[in-house]
């Protein structure tokens, strides 16, 4: 039996577009962040946003870290940098 996933807390501005997003896959604190972006600008407008951290490839494991610590990614004191990567791309 499938569990029924309860919807967004108060803080989410967009409930549909959050719902989407977790249906397509996206983590909690991923689908709020972009329907709480598309809330206060246009849909169209988010989609264009980012692409400014470059490719986490070449970052040094200790700046992964440091992005990682500022998002609040959980175990990274003992990722190594390949986790770091994944979890930065995945939070």
């Amino acid at each position: 039996m499938a569990r029924k996933r309860k919807g967004p807390g108060p803080s989410v501005k967009d409930a549909e577009l959050y719902e989407e997003l977790r249906d397509d896959g996206a983590s909690k604190q991923k689908a709020a962040r972009i329907a709480n972006a598309a809330a206060a600008s246009s849909r169209s407008k988010v989609g264009r946003k980012g692409g400014k951290a470059g490719n986490y490839d070449d970052w040094t494991k200790a700046e992964l870290y440091e992005r990682a610590k500022e998002i609040g990614v959980a175990g990274r004191s003992k990722m190594t940098k390949p986790e770091l990567i994944s979890a930065l791309r995945n939070s």
